[in-house]
C-alpha cells in the first residue's frame, strides 16, 4: 500500500456537541456525519489543552506543551516566544517523503526564529500568524523563506472558503506524490462572520452558519479528492483544538474552553476517513488525544518515530481494527498545572475555577465514573477509596515529573490588553 496523503482539518473552538454524529441537534452537518459513517469516529478523544497555543503545540509534536514552554495561556501579539526549534513536528518527521503545507492559523510564534511556519517543515504556508481576533492581523503566503505578507485587509467572511480552496489546490498540485496538509481553520472562533456566498439559514444562528459552512466545504473537499482520483489514497482527519468558547455545545460534558480540568474544554470531535483502510462506521470509545496524531500518522506513512520522548501513542489499530486504546491514562493540564487524570473508567479532577480563583482540589476528592456520569456531576470518591488512592498516586507521579519542567520555563505571556483577547 502506498504512503497515504494526509489532510488534518483542525477547527478552532468547535464543541463536541456541535456536529450531528456526536449528538448535535441544532447544527446541520451532513458531510461530517457522512464522513464519520464512511470512516471511524472516536468518542473519547481529547485535545491536549483547553486553549489554543498549548493544544496546537501538543498536536504538532506529540508532546505535552509543558515540555516546550508553551503550556501557560496563549501567545499574544506582543510576545516573541514560540515553539522551540528543537521540537520535532509532524511535517518534519514526514520528510523527505512528503510535500507539506500549513493552511490557516499558526499561533505557535510569529517572530523569528519561530517564524515563518516553514522553518518547522512546512513547504508552503497560507494563513494567519495567530487568532483572527488579535491585532495587527495580516494574511501571509509563500514557500520556504519566501513567505510574505499579503496586501489589503483580511476578508474574515471568506477565510474558511479560501483555506479549503488552498488545500484543494495543494492536493491537486501534489497528487502524484504523498502530501500532508494541516488545514487549521479560524472558525468557529469569534468574531463570527458568515460567508455571504455560503449562507445556509442555520437554525443555530450565526455560530451555526459558520459551522455549517465548514461542513459544506468538507463535502466539497472530499468530492475534489474523488475527482482527482486520490480519494482512496487520502487519510482525512477532522477534529478541534479545544472545546467551545462563548457559543457552541460541549455536548453532555461539563464546562467549556479554558475551564480548568472539566471535559467540556478538552473532549472534542474526532473523525478519520480513508476508504479501504479505515472501516466504515467504526466507533471506538478508547482514550485518545491529539498528542497521538504524530506517532499515528508516522505509522500510516511508514516513517520512523523521532528519537525523543513522546507523550502520544500510535492509535492506528483503534482506527483500522477497533482495538482498545494504547493509553493507560491521559493527563489534563490547566496552564502548567496537572489538573486531572483520566483512565478508561475514572477521572480525578484536581483543579477548578471559582470566580477569579484557580483552586487546587486535593482536599476535595472529585472522582467521577465517566461511563455512567460523563457530565462529571457526582463524585464517587467515598464509594471507591481504592480507586481514589490509585488516581491520587497517578496525579502525584505526573506532578513529580512535569512540575519541574514547567518551572524551568518563564511564563511567557504578558497580561492581555483590551484589544488582545485570549484564544
Amino acid at each position: 500500500m502506498r504512503q497515504p496523503n494526509i489532510i488534518v482539518i483542525l477547527a478552532d473552538d468547535l464543541g463536541y456537541g456541535d456536529i450531528g454524529c456526536d449528538g448535535g441537534r441544532h447544527i446541520r452537518t451532513p458531510n461530517l456525519d457522512r464522513m464519520a459513517a464512511e470512516g471511524a469516529r472516536l468518542t473519547d478523544f481529547y485535545a491536549s489543552a483547553n486553549v489554543c497555543t498549548p493544544s496546537r503545540a501538543g498536536l504538532m509534536t506529540g508532546r505535552y506543551a509543558i515540555r516546550s514552554g508553551l503550556a501557560h495561556e496563549v501567545i499574544q501579539p506582543a510576545d516573541t516566544t514560540g515553539l522551540p526549534l528543537s521540537e520535532v513536528t509532524i511535517p518534519q518527521a514526514l520528510k523527505p517523503d512528503y510535500a507539506t503545507a500549513l493552511v490557516g492559523k499558526w499561533h505557535l510564534g510569529h517572530v523569528a526564529p519561530h517564524w515563518p511556519p516553514t522553518v518547522y517543515g512546512f513547504d508552503r504556508f497560507y494563513g494567519l500568524p495567530y487568532s483572527h481576533d488579535m491585532r495587527p492581523l495580516s494574511l501571509y503566503e509563500g514557500e520556504g523563506a519566501s513567505v510574505a505578507q499579503q496586501d489589503g485587509k483580511v476578508d474574515f467572511a471568506r477565510l474558511t472558503q479560501r483555506f479549503f480552496e488552498q488545500t484543494a489546490a495543494f492536493a491537486e498540485d501534489n497528487r502524484d506524490r504523498p502530501f500532508f496538509v494541516l488545514l487549521a481553520l479560524t472558525a468557529p472562533h469569534i468574531p463570527l462572520v458568515p460567508n455571504p456566498d455560503d449562507l445556509t439559514g442555520s437554525p443555530a444562528g450565526v455560530y451555526g452558519e459558520v459551522v455549517e459552512e465548514i461542513d459544506v466545504n468538507v463535502g466539497r473537499l472530499l468530492e475534489r479528492l474523488k475527482a482527482l482520483g486520490i480519494d482512496d489514497d487520502t487519510l482525512v482527519i477532522f477534529t478541534s483544538d479545544n472545546g467551545p468558547w462563548f457559543e457552541g455545545s460541549s455536548g453532555p460534558f461539563r464546562d467549556r474552553k479554558g475551564g480548568s480540568a472539566w471535559d467540556g474544554g478538552f473532549r472534542v470531535p474526532f473523525i478519520a476517513r480513508q476508504p479501504g483502510r479505515i472501516p466504515a462506521g467504526l466507533v471506538a470509545s478508547g482514550l485518545a488525544s491529539n498528542l497521538d496524531l504524530l506517532p499515528t500518522l508516522l505509522n500510516f506513512a511508514g516513517r520512523p518515530l523521532p528519537e525523543i520522548e513522546l507523550d502520544g501513542r500510535d492509535i492506528s489499530a483503534m482506527l483500522t481494527a477497533g482495538q482498545g486504546s494504547p493509553h493507560d491514562e491521559i493527563l489534563l493540564f490547566n496552564n502548567n498545572d496537572v489538573a486531572a487524570v483520566r483512565t478508561e473508567r475514572w477521572k480525578l479532577v484536581a483543579r477548578s475555577y471559582y470566580r477569579t480563583y484557580d483552586i487546587p482540589l486535593d482536599q476535595l476528592p472529585l472522582l467521577f465514573d465517566m461511563p455512567s456520569d460523563p457530565g462529571e456531576n457526582y463524585s464517587v470518591a467515598s464509594l471507591h477509596p481504592e480507586v481514589l488512592a490509585d488516581m491520587r498516586a497517578r496525579i502525584a507521579r505526573a506532578r513529580a515529573k512535569f512540575d519541574p519542567i514547567g518551572k524551568s520555563f518563564p511564563r511567557h505571556v504578558p497580561p492581555p490588553s483590551a484589544a488582545d483577547h485570549p484564544d
